[in-house]
Protein backbone atom coordinates (compact mmCIF):
# COMPACT_ATOMS: atom_id res chain seq x y z
CA UNK A 1 0.00 0.00 0.00
CA UNK A 2 1.40 3.41 -1.05
CA UNK A 3 1.22 6.43 1.31
CA UNK A 4 -1.34 8.95 0.43
CA UNK A 5 -2.57 12.62 1.87
CA UNK A 6 -5.63 14.66 0.87
CA UNK A 7 -5.28 18.03 0.70
CA UNK A 8 -9.00 19.63 2.05
CA UNK A 9 -10.72 18.96 4.97
CA UNK A 10 -14.49 20.44 3.39
CA UNK A 11 -16.85 18.30 1.96
CA UNK A 12 -15.42 16.97 -1.22
CA UNK A 13 -12.01 16.28 0.57
CA UNK A 14 -14.24 13.94 3.26
CA UNK A 15 -16.12 12.35 -0.30
CA UNK A 16 -11.99 11.55 -1.24
CA UNK A 17 -11.55 9.56 1.70
CA UNK A 18 -14.65 7.95 1.14
CA UNK A 19 -13.50 6.87 -2.32
CA UNK A 20 -10.31 5.88 -1.00
CA UNK A 21 -11.62 3.70 1.49
CA UNK A 22 -13.88 2.15 -1.05
CA UNK A 23 -11.01 1.90 -3.55
CA UNK A 24 -9.17 -0.24 -0.52
CA UNK A 25 -12.41 -2.51 0.00
CA UNK A 26 -11.98 -3.68 -3.01
CA UNK A 27 -7.74 -3.89 -2.91
CA UNK A 28 -5.67 -2.28 -0.39
CA UNK A 29 -4.18 0.40 -2.58
CA UNK A 30 -3.81 3.19 -0.08
CA UNK A 31 -2.62 3.80 3.44
CA UNK A 32 -3.94 7.37 4.07
CA UNK A 33 -1.90 8.98 6.52
CA UNK A 34 -4.33 12.17 6.89
CA UNK A 35 -5.48 15.45 5.95
CA UNK A 36 -3.48 18.85 5.34
CA UNK A 37 -5.76 22.15 5.39
CA UNK A 38 -4.70 25.60 6.10
CA UNK A 39 -7.76 26.53 7.86
CA UNK A 40 -9.78 23.85 8.37
CA UNK A 41 -13.33 25.23 10.10
CA UNK A 42 -13.97 23.60 13.04
CA UNK A 43 -17.24 21.90 11.96
CA UNK A 44 -14.91 20.01 9.48
CA UNK A 45 -12.11 19.20 11.86
CA UNK A 46 -15.19 17.64 14.09
CA UNK A 47 -16.04 15.64 10.56
CA UNK A 48 -12.27 14.53 10.41
CA UNK A 49 -12.74 12.97 13.75
CA UNK A 50 -15.53 11.08 13.11
CA UNK A 51 -14.09 10.06 10.31
CA UNK A 52 -11.01 8.87 12.25
CA UNK A 53 -8.85 10.52 9.80
CA UNK A 54 -6.28 12.94 11.48
CA UNK A 55 -5.97 17.15 10.59
CA UNK A 56 -2.03 16.83 9.63
CA UNK A 57 -1.20 20.68 9.53
CA UNK A 58 -1.02 23.56 6.73
CA UNK A 59 -0.37 22.50 3.01
CA UNK A 60 3.05 23.43 3.43
CA UNK A 61 3.83 20.37 5.34
CA UNK A 62 3.16 18.06 2.53
CA UNK A 63 6.29 15.59 2.04
CA UNK A 64 8.18 15.89 -1.12
CA UNK A 65 7.32 12.50 -2.19
CA UNK A 66 3.69 11.50 -0.89
CA UNK A 67 1.10 10.91 -3.25
CA UNK A 68 -1.54 13.46 -3.06
CA UNK A 69 -5.18 14.05 -3.66
CA UNK A 70 -6.67 17.84 -4.18
CA UNK A 71 -10.04 17.31 -2.29
CA UNK A 72 -10.74 21.00 -2.90
CA UNK A 73 -14.22 21.49 -5.55
CA UNK A 74 -13.62 25.02 -6.81
CA UNK A 75 -11.36 24.36 -9.73
CA UNK A 76 -9.40 27.37 -9.56
CA UNK A 77 -8.87 26.66 -6.02
CA UNK A 78 -7.46 23.23 -7.05
CA UNK A 79 -5.45 24.46 -9.60
CA UNK A 80 -3.48 26.82 -7.20
CA UNK A 81 -3.18 24.07 -4.74
CA UNK A 82 -1.73 21.64 -7.68
CA UNK A 83 0.75 24.52 -8.66
CA UNK A 84 1.90 24.94 -5.16
CA UNK A 85 2.22 21.56 -3.89
CA UNK A 86 3.94 20.11 -7.42
CA UNK A 87 7.34 18.65 -7.16
CA UNK A 88 9.41 16.59 -9.61
CA UNK A 89 8.61 13.54 -7.13
CA UNK A 90 5.13 14.30 -6.51
CA UNK A 91 2.11 11.90 -7.50
CA UNK A 92 -1.48 12.70 -8.01
CA UNK A 93 -3.30 9.24 -8.10
CA UNK A 94 -6.36 8.86 -10.30
CA UNK A 95 -8.96 7.39 -7.83
CA UNK A 96 -12.15 6.02 -9.19
CA UNK A 97 -15.01 4.96 -7.13
CA UNK A 98 -15.82 0.86 -7.38
CA UNK A 99 -19.42 1.89 -7.98
CA UNK A 100 -18.45 3.94 -10.96
CA UNK A 101 -19.21 2.60 -14.66
CA UNK A 102 -16.77 3.18 -16.80
CA UNK A 103 -16.84 2.98 -20.95
CA UNK A 104 -14.24 1.77 -23.14
CA UNK A 105 -11.66 4.18 -24.54
CA UNK A 106 -12.03 6.04 -21.60
CA UNK A 107 -8.86 8.23 -21.11
CA UNK A 108 -7.86 10.72 -18.28
CA UNK A 109 -5.15 12.65 -16.72
CA UNK A 110 -3.60 12.54 -13.37
CA UNK A 111 -5.02 13.55 -10.18
CA UNK A 112 -8.71 12.62 -11.08
CA UNK A 113 -11.29 11.75 -9.12
CA UNK A 114 -14.80 10.07 -9.27
CA UNK A 115 -16.95 9.37 -6.84
CA UNK A 116 -19.74 6.84 -6.39
CA UNK A 117 -22.88 6.32 -8.73
CA UNK A 118 -20.83 7.86 -11.96
CA UNK A 119 -21.64 7.01 -15.52
CA UNK A 120 -18.70 7.61 -17.66
CA UNK A 121 -19.55 6.49 -21.66
CA UNK A 122 -17.27 5.48 -24.13
CA UNK A 123 -14.18 7.35 -25.86
CA UNK A 124 -14.42 10.09 -22.65
CA UNK A 125 -11.42 12.19 -22.30
CA UNK A 126 -10.76 13.58 -18.84
CA UNK A 127 -8.42 16.21 -18.34
CA UNK A 128 -5.87 16.81 -15.06
CA UNK A 129 -7.33 17.26 -11.42
CA UNK A 130 -11.07 16.87 -12.86
CA UNK A 131 -13.58 16.03 -10.20
CA UNK A 132 -16.99 13.96 -11.55
CA UNK A 133 -19.20 13.87 -8.23
CA UNK A 134 -21.86 11.19 -7.16
CA UNK A 135 -24.29 9.67 -9.99
CA UNK A 136 -22.96 12.46 -12.53
CA UNK A 137 -22.83 11.88 -15.88
CA UNK A 138 -20.64 12.16 -19.00
CA UNK A 139 -21.90 10.98 -22.13
CA UNK A 140 -20.09 9.22 -24.89
CA UNK A 141 -17.02 10.95 -27.23
CA UNK A 142 -17.35 13.84 -24.53
CA UNK A 143 -14.16 15.99 -23.06
CA UNK A 144 -13.50 17.69 -20.08
CA UNK A 145 -10.06 19.84 -20.05
CA UNK A 146 -8.01 20.15 -16.89
CA UNK A 147 -9.86 21.37 -13.51
CA UNK A 148 -13.25 20.71 -14.41
CA UNK A 149 -15.82 19.91 -11.84
CA UNK A 150 -19.13 18.27 -12.67
CA UNK A 151 -21.07 18.18 -10.07
CA UNK A 152 -23.53 16.29 -8.34
CA UNK A 153 -26.21 14.85 -10.72
CA UNK A 154 -25.00 16.69 -13.75
CA UNK A 155 -25.55 15.23 -16.96
CA UNK A 156 -22.75 16.18 -19.96
CA UNK A 157 -24.19 14.85 -22.98
CA UNK A 158 -22.62 13.06 -26.04
CA UNK A 159 -19.87 14.51 -27.92
CA UNK A 160 -19.68 18.01 -25.70
CA UNK A 161 -16.54 19.62 -24.79
CA UNK A 162 -15.60 21.67 -21.53
CA UNK A 163 -13.00 23.90 -21.04
CA UNK A 164 -10.63 24.33 -18.22
CA UNK A 165 -11.38 25.46 -15.11
CA UNK A 166 -15.22 25.05 -15.97
CA UNK A 167 -17.93 24.02 -13.16
CA UNK A 168 -20.48 22.36 -14.32
CA UNK A 169 -23.47 22.58 -11.60
CA UNK A 170 -25.67 20.18 -9.67
CA UNK A 171 -28.32 18.46 -12.03
CA UNK A 172 -27.62 20.57 -15.00
CA UNK A 173 -27.65 19.32 -18.36
CA UNK A 174 -25.45 20.16 -21.01
CA UNK A 175 -26.94 19.11 -24.38
CA UNK A 176 -25.00 16.75 -26.99
CA UNK A 177 -22.27 18.14 -29.66
CA UNK A 178 -22.16 21.45 -27.15
CA UNK A 179 -18.54 23.54 -26.34
CA UNK A 180 -18.31 24.74 -22.83
CA UNK A 181 -15.46 27.82 -22.81
CA UNK A 182 -12.67 28.51 -20.46
CA UNK A 183 -13.44 29.22 -17.09
CA UNK A 184 -17.32 29.20 -17.25
CA UNK A 185 -19.93 28.30 -14.61
CA UNK A 186 -23.11 26.18 -15.66
CA UNK A 187 -25.40 27.09 -12.71
CA UNK A 188 -27.37 24.45 -10.76
CA UNK A 189 -30.49 22.75 -12.79
CA UNK A 190 -29.34 24.62 -15.86
CA UNK A 191 -30.27 23.27 -19.26
CA UNK A 192 -27.31 24.17 -21.53
CA UNK A 193 -28.53 24.52 -25.19
CA UNK A 194 -26.14 26.50 -26.83
CA UNK A 195 -22.56 27.14 -26.75
CA UNK A 196 -20.95 29.24 -23.54
CA UNK A 197 -18.24 31.37 -24.16
CA UNK A 198 -15.22 31.34 -21.73
CA UNK A 199 -15.88 33.04 -18.68
CA UNK A 200 -19.53 33.01 -18.94
CA UNK A 201 -22.23 32.05 -16.32
CA UNK A 202 -25.37 30.84 -17.57
CA UNK A 203 -28.65 29.71 -15.63
CA UNK A 204 -31.95 28.39 -16.06
CA UNK A 205 -33.78 26.34 -18.35
CA UNK A 206 -32.90 27.27 -21.23
CA UNK A 207 -29.44 28.42 -19.96
CA UNK A 208 -29.35 32.28 -20.52
CA UNK A 209 -26.37 34.34 -19.39
CA UNK A 210 -26.41 35.69 -15.95
CA UNK A 211 -27.00 39.21 -15.65
CA UNK A 212 -26.27 41.13 -13.09
CA UNK A 213 -29.82 41.92 -11.54
CA UNK A 214 -29.45 38.05 -10.86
Amino acid sequence: MRDLIIVGAGGFGRETIDVVRAINSVAPTWHLIGVVDDAPSPVNLERLRALEVPHLGPVAELPADVAVAIGVGSPRARSAIVTAVSTPQRHFPALIHPTAIIGSQFRHGEGLVVLGGVSIGTNVRLGQHVHVNAHAVVGHDAQCHDFVSVNPNATVSGDCTVGAHTLVGANSTVLQRLTIGLGATIGAGACVTRPVPDGRTVIGVPATPMSNGH
